[in-house]
């Protein structure tokens, strides 16, 4: 017993060090030290008289003894003496103390010669409790007494002097400690700590938090603990806790264990916000420890069954846990180590392999489009501008017989592009019609089409750049490039449509009325879902976007020094222009939806890319009109040779090649 009690002592002395760091308005802790001058070839005592109070406290000295005496304990009266023995013969005739005072657990100890003596025992946490020990008087200039005297290492006087006298101020002692454990999230261990201390075991009640300490005796077997509500709360909202009969082979220190409900979270406040974007906490959070130990990877987990408020189906719930060793300036919740178990809207219980703090974290699972109304009517009527945009663009190009090489390549960006713009048009009113097994397949198909556009997208960009870099050899064959068009992205959607659980019925919420979601054909909202679009669709349209601006900027390169187009700016606008909605450059402003971005990003997306299709109209409009414009005065001008052709524009009619000729140096354009 004596041997616990003085590793209890050493604890207490290395937290009320720690504390004494971090404390706030009220010191919680006082810690007076000196050397005692007392001369050699004596033995040495100290003496104690204290009594419940808030008045004064004296420490005293002389050449035989050391005196604490006073009025300043919540509940302690212990009075007596204890033999220190003689001082060693290297002593010099002093020896260094401290006196150590927590009034939340009424704590007194004295240490001398390195070796702690309690006299004042924990007694639990105390609600009124005197501190602010401040100093009232000194003592007359002695022989022996006190030297360099300091309080919290801060000197009070040089002089050697037979007494010290303190006095203090009764405060709401729970109170002030809550308050001090919400100056940061380094301080949120706190609670746990001090509580088990407190040598309590049962509930221990503080106004921010309600503990439970547990003994863990020999045969423990597994416990479950109900703790009680706070005060003003329903019974049927406190939490519920299993600990597994592992726990007490985990704790090898120790036979204790602190459970505590912290209901005010704003203790982690480096967690979360309210705000309905973000994760938010749900319910209260449950702390549980053990004594100086951390405990990781139990065999059997721990399992804490949270009583919360409804959440909503379309809201996730996540169980987290605060990782109190992280830096303090990167500590958050993590979900590693925590399996979840939803066991109602009301209830959800965690599974998890490690002590720490545990909550419930709740996410709108689709997060709210703004303006949902509005950029629904831009897209309906971009897609449909779109549609009869792709409808005359193909007949269009099937009427120009002479671009014979290059019109298969465009054709089949046309016909992708109309029917993605077909199925996405339709995919509100089959979603409500079909429901999620037409979904399936609608989705399916969206995604083909999709993904079809962007290897279209992706063809135009290679293509162009054999017909700019690669003069002499033949352009692949339009099967070749219909194989790859049409062909490569059924495979991913098949793969896909195998593993199942990818396609269906999903809600896209409006953020003015989220109980009334559009419902669409697409991916849904799954782990699988999710690792599949980013697998798909994100890397494919990282990959078409990339090679999109190196070609556009090596084809800039080629004739940005061409008199024809330094002179016309607008033909060089037309062009780049041109070749950015052919390799599907608006697509990039996807990676741009984020952060205060996001709303006018998305605005801005939908107008363009539901319009490509009638952009890709536009452009071959004026590309043959400017064409036949410059055959025109081609024919009425008396210059011999050919004309010269500015790259993007050969290749748009039908990929002008450059060929050198050695026999007399003057360059030709063919038209392939």
């Amino acid at each position: 017993m004596e041997q616990r009690l003085m590793q209890d002592a050493a604890w207490m002395l290395l937290l009320l060090a720690a504390l004494s760091s971090v404390s706030g308005e009220n010191d919680r802790d006082f810690i007076f030290c000196g050397t005692w001058r007392h001369g050699n070839g004596k033995a040495l005592k100290l003496t104690y008289d204290l009594s419940p109070g808030c008045d004064v406290i004296s420490v005293s000295a002389n050449e035989r003894s050391l005196s604490v005496e006073g009025r300043i304990a919540a509940s302690c009266q212990r009075s007596g003496e204890i033999s220190l023995g003689q001082p060693g013969p290297g002593s010099g005739g002093q020896s260094h103390f401290c006196l150590y005072w927590e009034p939340l657990l009424d704590l007194l100890l004295v240490e001398v010669w390195g070796k702690n003596h309690t006299l004042c025992f924990p007694a639990g946490l105390q609600g009124s409790c005197c501190t602010d020990l401040s100093e009232k008087g000194r003592g007359a200039i002695a022989a022996h007494g006190i030297v360099n005297a300091t309080i919290k290492n801060d000197i009070v006087s040089y002089k050697t002097l037979d007494s010290y006298t303190f006095y203090g101020e009764s405060i709401d002692c729970k109170e002030e400690f809550c308050t001090e454990a919400r100056q940061g999230s380094q301080n949120v261990n706190m609670i746990e700590e001090t509580v088990m201390r407190s040598q309590a075991v049962g509930n221990v009640e503080l106004p921010c938090a309600l503990s439970s300490v547990i003994q863990m005796n020999d045969d423990f077997q597994g416990l479950n603990v109900t703790l009680n509500a706070l005060r003003g709360l329903p019974p049927d909202s406190h939490p519920f806790v299993y600990l597994p009969p592992s726990l007490k082979s985990a704790g090898k220190k120790t036979d204790k264990v602190v459970i505590t409900v912290v209901k005010d979270t704003s203790l982690f406040q480096n967690s979360a916000s309210a705000d309905v974007n973000d994760d938010t906490i749900w319910a209260d959070v449950v702390g549980i420890s053990v004594e100086n130990e951390v405990i990781t990877n139990l065999p059997e987990p721990i399992k804490i069954r949270f009583h919360h408020p409804i959440i909503p189906k379309t809201h996730s719930r996540t169980c987290v846990s605060w990782d109190t060793r992280t830096d303090p300036s990167e500590v958050n919740w993590r979900n590693d180590g925590c399996w979840t178990f939803q066991k109602g809207q009301e209830d959800t219980e965690c599974h998890c392999n490690h002590l720490t703090y545990f909550t419930i974290l709740v996410q709108l699972e689709n997060k709210p489009v703004p303006h949902l109304l509005a950029l629904t009517v831009i897209t309906s009527l971009g897609c449909a501008a779109s549609t009869i945009s792709c409808v005359a663009l193909i007949i269009f190009l099937n009427r120009k017989r002479r671009l014979k090489e290059c019109i298969h390549v465009h054709q089949g960006l046309a016909v992708s592009l109309l029917l993605l713009y077909v199925l996405f048009f339709l995919t509100g009113t089959l979603a409500n019609v079909g429901g999620e097994a037409l979904c399936v397949w609608v989705g399916a198909a969206l995604h083909y089409a999709l993904l079809s556009s962007f290897t279209w997208m992706g063809v135009e960009v290679f293509h162009t750049f054999w017909m700019v870099y690669v003069l002499f050899s033949p352009s692949p064959k339009p099967y070749v490039w219909n194989l790859i068009g049409f062909g490569l992205p059924a495979v991913p959607v098949v793969i896909l449509l195998a593993v199942g659980n990818i396609y269906g019925v999903r809600d896209v919420f409006p953020a003015n009325d989220i109980d009334n979601p559009f419902k669409m054909c697409w991916m849904k909202r799954s782990e699988q879902a999710f690792l599949a679009h980013y697998c798909t669709n994100v890397s494919m349209l990282a990959l078409l976007v990339a090679s999109g601006l190196v070609m556009l900027y090596l084809i800039y390169r080629q004739v940005r020094d061409r008199d024809e187009w330094r002179s016309q700016s607008s033909r060089t606008f037309q062009g780049i222009w041109g070749l950015s909605v052919l390799f599907g450059s608006t697509w990039s402003l996807s990676f741009l939806n984020f952060g205060v971005l996001s709303n006018y990003v998305l605005i801005l997306t939908c107008i363009l890319n539901s319009l490509q299709g009638f952009s890709l109209l536009l452009r071959f409009f004026l590309l043959d009109r400017m064409r036949r414009k410059e055959s025109g005065s081609a024919q009425r001008s008396s210059i011999s040779g050919s004309t010269r052709q500015h790259m993007l524009q050969a290749h748009d009619n039908n990929s002008y090649r450059e060929l050198d000729s050695n026999a007399n140096g003057t360059k030709k354009h063919m038209a392939a």
